[in-house]
């Protein structure tokens, strides 16, 4: 691949990330890479996700051009890369929840590079407020509501949530497709009173109105908001990178569009993004939808806290 020309008026997205803001900036955005990957369902490896999304970066601007904001003005703060790659989800959850709680302390919001699912379990844990007020927002394929009985995987931090404590009234999952679910799990989500809806309902109401409705519906009896975005939510032709995706799911400018009204929201402090496995992915497209949903959502603090949100 040729290296990118530099270019001293187009302000890279990777540069802000290393460090490159304004003076006196509106507010902080931390980045927390969290490669855990060794209990997914389909092996593959997600640990590398963290650094092919931050060098994705070097793709994109730091111009917000809707709003006429410059991501500069809201100061990146990068983490790097907690140490649990060859760690189970069992003994990984402790010390990334305390993670996250103590970079949310400094932060106004905090944006988790996965790894896995699995990572959500211990991000909604260190997120700030007790699970009966805090909402969760997950925009995915599946319900991640398997079985608990072979221990944690990618496939249940929803069910573990749950047996934990987090109420059902309080999860909204966005782009559920068919055929990618079983109905015994469908019953579970149900039965928990979690809201559920599909890709084709997403499509058909449009995104906008689905994430705002959810948004506004969990803000009414929370006090924070976390927001996983898995991106085997996209259509498949837009996600390669990830194992579960399935024709029909969301496009690109959906998930982007969903990532900074979340962004804007005052009650939502976490969003992670997961479930992307470089050595799958063809011309970083999976990748760069991972980078472009960081961006997003940045914007989207950025608006907020601006006051232009």
């Amino acid at each position: 691949m040729s290296p990118v020309r530099d270019d001293p008026n187009w302000p890279r997205a990777s540069a802000w990330l290393g460090g490159e803001h304004a003076a006196e900036p509106h507010g902080t955005l931390a980045i927390l890479g969290a490669p855990l990957h060794l209990a997914s369902i389909t092996p593959g490896r997600c640990d590398l996700a963290p650094g092919a999304i931050r060098n994705a970066l070097r793709r994109f601007s730091t111009c917000v051009l809707e709003e006429g904001l410059d991501l500069r003005n809201l100061a990146a703060i990068d983490h790097g890369d907690l140490e649990i790659a060859s760690m189970r989800p069992e003994d990984a959850g402790e010390p990334l929840a305390a993670r996250v709680a103590e970079v949310l302390a400094v932060a106004h919001a905090l944006v988790i590079l996965g790894g896995d699912n699995s990572i959500t379990r211990p991000g909604v844990r260190g997120a700030g407020a007790s699970l009966e007020k805090t909402g969760l927002v997950t925009f995915d394929a599946h319900l991640d509501l398997r079985d608990l009985s072979a221990g944690l995987t990618n496939g249940n931090p929803v069910r573990a949530l749950l047996a934990d404590g987090l109420p059902g009234s309080n999860i909204v999952q966005i782009g559920i497709q068919s055929f990618a679910n079983s109905p015994a799990y469908a019953a579970v989500a149900r039965e928990a009173g979690i809201r559920v809806i599909t890709a084709d309902q997403a499509h058909a109401r449009g995104i906008e109105s689905v994430v705002t409705g959810a948004l506004d519906q969990l803000a009414r009896h929370t006090e924070a908001i976390y927001v996983d975005l898995d991106l085997d939510v996209l259509d498949r032709t837009f996600s390669p990178a990830t194992p579960g995706s399935r024709p029909g799911g969301l496009a690109p400018w959906q998930i982007r569009r969903a990532a900074k009204l979340c962004g804007r929201h005052a009650k939502v402090k976490v969003l992670d993004l997961v479930e992307v496995d470089p050595t799958r992915d063809g011309g970083e497209t999976t990748a760069l939808a991972a980078a472009a949903c960081l961006l997003s959502f940045a914007a989207g603090v950025l608006s907020r806290l601006s006051g232009h949100g």
